[in-house]
This record gives C-alpha cells, sequence and structure tokens, in this order.
C-alpha cells in the first residue's frame, strides 16, 4: 500500500525519539509503504512540542502535526482499536488511530490500526484521495 499515509503517535513520558522512529518505519513497512509515503506525523496538541516526537518527525523530515481535542473526540467513532487506559485520559479508544484519522481528514480511513511498542503506538490513515482511489 502506498499513498500520502499520516502516522498517528501515542506516547508515554520518557518514551525516545529512536523508540518512535523505529515504531513509525516498522507500520510502513507492514503496510509496505516507502519514507516518501508518510506526509504527516500527528498527536495530541498538548504533547507535539515534546522532544521526543518533535525529534522522531524530523528523522522523516517533517515536523509534528497537533491535533486538537475535538477532532480526537470526532473520530473515536471509527476507532479499530480501545484502551480504557488512553480512554480515561483522553476520552477515545486509541490516541495513535484518532490522532491519524483527524489528520488525514473526515474522509480518511485507517490503513494500519493501532500497533505498539512499549512506550509508544502508531497508527496510520491514508488521506480521502488515496482512501478513494481503486
Amino acid at each position: 500500500m502506498t499513498g500520502p499515509l499520516i502516522a498517528g503517535i501515542g506516547f508515554r513520558r520518557g518514551t525516545g525519539a529512536d523508540e518512535i522512529a523505529a515504531l513509525i518505519a516498522r507500520a510502513l513497512g507492514q503496510v509496505g509503504a516507502a519514507r516518501g509515503d508518510l506526509t504527516a506525523v500527528a498527536t495530541a496538541a498538548d504533547r507535539a512540542v515534546e522532544p521526543a516526537i518533535r525529534q522522531a518527525a524530523a528523522r522523516f523530515g517533517l515536523s509534528p502535526c497537533p491535533v486538537a481535542p475535538e477532532a480526537l473526540s470526532a473520530r473515536d467513532g471509527d476507532l479499530v482499536t480501545r484502551s480504557a487506559r488512553i480512554e480515561r485520559l483522553r476520552g477515545v479508544g486509541s490516541l495513535a488511530e484518532a490522532a491519524a484519522l483527524a489528520a488525514a481528514g473526515p474522509e480518511s480511513r485507517l490503513a494500519l490500526p493501532r500497533i505498539a511498542s512499549n512506550g509508544a503506538t502508531c497508527a496510520l490513515a491514508l488521506r480521502p484521495s488515496a482512501a478513494t482511489a481503486p
């Protein structure tokens, strides 16, 4: 699968840029995408300024895309996975999936549901133009 992909990232405090970047690379590999297919790295607005996500996104030539809580909540019904902990903290079942979908636009769909490492989660969404292509 190739096309304009958005990585949604959730991560615990103390998770390093190496772990986040490796998880993004693993996600891209799972869908057969190239690094150049990644067009955004999205996360919750309050976490987008953290050094780890900024450094991880920079390894793909990108800056973190902050996603507002309302935008995350708007995509909660489209999520495939759910975490009780994240629902308590963020009000959505998966921060990674919600961030990817919200940043990719209203007609986007998941290309890869949430995968996890020790301290981070990553999901991939396809932008609408790619989501509707045959």
